[in-house]
């Protein structure tokens, strides 16, 4: 498995490459930067290690106290942390029901002391309305960015880990193992009768 600082490598390597797809692809500088920017951050911030005390984990700083719940619930290298897209689901969800929940108590005191009226029914369907009009080419080179770097590092930690395996058994660490042993029956011998 590769070290923080060899996934960090392999994120900034990345980088000309994914700049290079996402301009062309999206024909557009901005989709590129958004994309490039994105996956910078998912592969030194924003990445699958958040499940354990990492390098990624480390970089949030005061923050970081906010990735503890997710480490608790979370296997490391679990399909759901690891995974291919459901990871960035996953933590995108859970940094997102964060922020909700913040931006609930903050419009919650601010109506308190400063007296005016918020209704989030109404912000809702005028941001989803907005959101699919105005930023969806946006959103999708975000979350694709965000993919692409936890993917980087997912499959240099799967690379990292089948080279390990095939240095100690050998070539066909790949195949199922072949025991030598003679398989015992799991019947039970037979009783020497008594006369």
């Amino acid at each position: 498995m590769p070290s923080g600082r060899t996934h960090d490598q392999i994120t900034f390597w990345g980088l000309p490459l994914v700049a290079g797809l996402g301009l062309w692809l999206g024909q557009r500088w901005e989709l590129a930067l958004l994309l490039s920017c994105a996956y910078l951050f998912s592969g030194l911030m924003f990445g699958p290690d958040l499940d354990i005390r990492s390098v990624q984990f480390k970089r949030w700083g005061m923050l970081r106290w906010l990735w503890l719940p997710y480490q608790k619930n979370l296997r490391h290298r679990s399909v759901l942390s690891h995974g291919f897209l459901i990871g960035t689901v996953i933590r995108l969800l859970y940094l997102g029901g964060i922020l909700f929940l913040v931006a609930i108590v903050s419009v919650a005191i601010a109506q308190l002391f400063f007296d005016f009226s918020w209704n989030w029914r109404s912000f809702w369907v005028m941001a989803q309305a907005r959101w699919r009009q105005d930023y969806l080419a946006e959103s999708i080179a975000l979350f694709a960015g965000l993919e692409l770097g936890a993917m980087s590092h997912s499959i240099s930690d799967w690379l990292g880990s089948a080279l390990k395996r095939s240095q100690k058994r050998g070539i066909f660490s790949r195949l199922p193992q072949i025991s030598g042993k003679k398989r015992q029956s799991k019947r039970k011998s037979p009783r020497p009768s008594r006369r």
